[in-house]
């Protein structure tokens, strides 16, 4: 069977069914940046028909490379928090037009581009400490889990003195989430394949019986791309605008985000799917590294920010996703969306919240390989983990790990634990947190 020899299913001990079915689960986990990625960018002026469909094909273009080049079971899409970060740092606070904003997010994508070709992404992968890369899959399962937990509605944002607190569990959106994180568990517990699909769609059909779901069409036409397709052009008509410290400080930021959030969730994900080798490496890592770049390329181009591995990856993992036929299965369903929108988005936050609680949960088992008898090696692992999930950003927790590994390792006299590719990346964490443009 062509299929079979091509993304080799027997050597990764997977069989077309848990392909298909881990490809199915991604999609209708990840399947609300349709919806919530243009609703975000809206708020900078780019217009919401033409980003739905920027945001489908991106994802589709760069999901279908990820299984058919890199043959490996992760999703790409624009991702959470860069967009947001384009959308209000950027465009609200700094005053950058949106135009700019992806000029500024497409060059980022040619400087990995290039970093990956020369095998300098690769290369400073290997770098990273044993006790950061466990700290990576903790550090995303908390931040999985602390997501799925605000989506379904467990969680709430509260005051200053107490930012996060316990939402209304009487609500019947959160009982229907309840609901689900129960039947997902026993599911899982019965050793039932499909589980988190399972899971999503008879909470969604619950969701329409009861009414909490209207259907009003199943399908439509795809938005013209025109209003968006290579506006980022713009960018480099206005010199006098980019080169600047505060286009300096967004190109930095959105290069460091985009290279460690790809970087934690390749790491991530795969220790969960068990394609890391020996020394924690993912071999032919510069492969998804490379479909990342063309990714925010793609979708730069295409009228919508950075895109990238998502780490609801990890729930395709669960269901037996190994190779890239799963994302190729993903990238067609994201093709389809164009078309079946209405149906494909009625997957409401309190059936896809619970997979990412339960699938956040799985993910923390590295944590006890960290070493906590070396204060060098857990403090940055721990900066990681708690940084990735209450900044809500898994970029922010990387950098900050390779940061605190480098000065302690600098302060506690262990320079023998130091390399060159460790000290680049903590001089890298070093400038992010300069040039960040907090607001």
């Amino acid at each position: 069977m062509f299929l079979d020899r091509y993304f080799k299913f027997k050597e990764n001990n997977t069989n077309l069914k848990r392909e298909i079915l881990g490809g199915l689960t991604t999609f209708f986990t990840m399947a609300y940046i349709i919806v919530v990625n243009p609703a975000i960018l809206e708020a900078c002026g780019i217009p919401k028909p033409a980003s739905f469909t920027a945001t489908v094909l991106s994802a589709f273009l760069g999901t279908l490379l990820m299984g058919v080049y890199a043959k490996r079971p992760f999703a790409i899409a624009p991702y959470m928090g860069e967009n947001a970060f384009i959308a209000y740092t950027v465009c609200k606070v700094l005053g950058f037009p949106w135009q700019v904003a992806l000029g500024a997010v497409f060059l980022g994508g040619v400087l990995f581009f290039f970093l990956t070709v020369f095998k300098l992404r690769a290369w400073l992968s290997k770098s990273i400490p044993q006790s950061l890369k466990y700290s990576f899959s903790v550090g995303l399962g908390l931040f999985l889990a602390f997501i799925g937990l605000n989506i379904s509605g467990f969680i709430s944002l509260g005051t200053a003195s107490a930012p996060v607190k316990l939402a209304n569990l009487r609500t019947p959106d959160t009982l229907l989430a309840v609901f689900c994180l129960l039947l997902i568990s026993l599911l899982m517990i019965k050793k039932v394949r499909g589980a988190f699909l399972l899971g999503m769609l008879s909470v969604t059909f619950l969701g329409v019986f009861w009414g909490k779901i209207k259907i009003d069409s199943w399908w439509s036409l795809p938005p013209s791309l025109a209003p968006t397709f290579l506006k980022f052009t713009e960018f480099f008509k206005y010199p006098g605008l980019v080169l600047t410290w505060g286009m300096f400080s967004v190109v930095l930021t959105v290069f460091v985000m985009d290279f460690v959030d790809t970087m934690g969730t390749l790491i991530g994900v795969s220790a969960r799917a068990g394609l890391l080798d020996k020394d924690g490496n993912l071999p032919e890592i510069e492969k998804p590294m490379l479909v990342d770049a063309l990714a925010t390329i793609f979708s730069a181009s295409l009228g919508t920010t950075t895109a990238g591995t998502y780490i609801e990856s990890a729930s395709g993992v669960e269901e037996g996703a190994r190779t890239g036929f799963s994302s190729v299965v993903c990238a067609f369903l994201f093709l389809l969306a164009l078309f079946f929108s209405p149906l494909l988005t009625l997957v409401p936050p309190y059936a896809y919240g619970p997979v990412l609680v339960i699938v956040g949960s799985l993910m923390i088992f590295p944590v006890a390989r960290i070493d906590f008898s070396d204060y060098t090696e857990y403090i940055p692992a721990f900066s990681v983990i708690v940084f990735s999930c209450f900044t809500y950003n898994l970029g922010v927790g990387i950098t900050a790990g390779f940061l605190f590994y480098l000065l302690l390792k600098l302060f506690s006299g262990r320079f023998k634990d130091l390399n060159l590719g460790r000290i680049l990346l903590g001089i890298v964490s070093l400038l992010f947190f300069l040039f960040y443009p907090y607001n």
